[in-house]
């Protein structure tokens, strides 16, 4: 299994406080940013004595927020939008007067008002000295933090600017940084650090060197399968034919016109991953004779003799290992539910997915799509129509909790 970061396209919004502590956030940002993430860094006032905004902004590759309006235009940075962007909001460090603004929803700066226009988890990593941080004021604070769901990064014990020795210092960046990726690394997601060989859209098969055999495979499906791993965590390969969409800068991407280089392909990355997921239209047959230049137009008629292409997942499927997973797709126009339940049990696979051509809002080309999911357990799961990035989604959550369970 291949370590993927969990940080891997999450935005994260560091919020920096007043405190010497404050320039360690760096190193924080250099971590998350190493890791993948997306680093926004929101600093009050007071955080700019300990800590410069071009430092943060350089290693961040993002402006360092700290007012309200960027110009005497009325250019202003949006607290609200800001709040909604973060996948996760961390303060580093979080001052006693920081933590009881929080507290009691005092909102006088654009940290406090991205805070209380968040949606996501907020996490708090307290800095101070040892007697303020057991003041009874600042543990009340706490723990009406912890009641409203806030999640506390404790203090390390250590030595404290003030000379003293006792909690207060603020967690390492490092510890900080493993805490949040513990956040962001649920138990129940089966992709995470699992590798897995995706196809997508539809193949060629030349007939001259102009013209092609084919389908209407656009690749959406494919990719948007593609795009959910990676947010999950996952390692992709992706194996593509004709497409009419760009696929994911972050996964591994592999173009494959037709059906025998598709195989060829598959092949070599298929030994090395972990779950095979086949959404790509592989055509059936490919002509017998490929024509050197490009056909005259001269009788009435024109006779191809085709013969069949390879079934690329029925051999991969034969091939695999006791550990590897593999899901199939089938696009039927009749008896399709009897059609789908065979090709799973033929081409042995752990899953196959359905797609109707019956429904306008699903199959080839449009951005929508609607599939059943036929288990090899018996199972069945039905995702009515939505955009083809939630049905992508919907299809991957509940085969990450089939695939969880035991399986007999």
């Amino acid at each position: 299994m291949l370590r993927k970061s969990p940080f891997n396209r999450k935005k994260i919004l560091i919020g920096v406080t007043g405190g010497i502590a404050a320039y360690k956030i760096p190193q924080l940002v250099r971590i998350l940013k190493k890791e993948g993430a997306e680093v926004q860094v929101v600093l009050t006032e007071s955080a700019k004595i300990f800590v410069t905004p071009q430092t943060l902004a350089v290693l961040s590759e993002r402006p360092a927020l700290s007012q309200f309006f960027k110009s005497d235009q009325g250019e202003w940075n949006n607290h609200v939008h800001l709040g909604l962007w973060a996948d996760l909001i961390i303060i580093a460090p979080a001052g006693a007067n920081t933590l009881a603004k929080i507290a009691h929803g005092i909102c006088d700066n654009l940290l406090m008002s991205v805070i209380l226009s968040a949606r996501c988890p907020v996490f708090v990593a307290p800095a101070m000295d040892l007697d303020m941080w057991t003041h009874p004021s600042t543990q009340a604070n706490i723990e009406t933090l912890i009641e409203r769901g806030v999640t506390l990064i404790d203090p390390e014990e250590g030595s404290l600017a003030s000379g003293l020795e006792g909690k207060g210092r603020m967690a390492e960046p490092e510890n900080i940084a493993k805490t949040l990726a513990n956040h962001l690394t649920p138990a129940h997601n089966y992709f995470f650090g699992k590798r897995v060989l995706v196809t997508a859209g539809g193949t060629q098969e030349p007939i001259d060197p102009v013209r092609f055999i084919g389908n209407h495979s656009s690749g959406k499906m494919g990719f948007a399968i593609a795009e959910q791993l990676l947010s999950l965590g996952a390692e992709v390969e992706l194996v593509y034919g004709s497409v009419s969409v760009t696929p994911p800068k972050e996964s591994n991407n592999h173009q494959a016109l037709t059906a025998k280089a598709m195989q060829q392909t598959c092949e070599q990355l298929f030994p090395q991953c972990d779950i095979l997921i086949m959404a790509a239209a592989v055509a059936d047959y490919h002509p017998t004779e490929l024509a050197s230049e490009k056909i005259k137009k001269s009788d009435n008629t024109l006779t191809l003799t085709l013969e069949k292409n390879p079934d690329i997942l029925k051999t991969l499927s034969a091939s695999r290992k006791p550990n590897q997973v593999c899901i199939g797709f089938a696009l039927e126009t009749e008896q399709e539910e009897l059609h789908a339940q065979q090709k799973l049990q033929k081409k042995n696979l752990d899953c196959i997915v359905l797609n109707t051509l019956k429904n306008p809002q699903a199959g080839f080309a449009v951005d929508t799509n609607e599939v059943t999911l036929y288990c090899r357990d018996g199972q069945q799961f039905h995702i009515p129509a939505n955009q083809k990035n939630q049905v992508a989604a919907t299809m991957l959550q509940i085969l990450g909790e089939w695939l969880n369970k035991p399986q007999s």
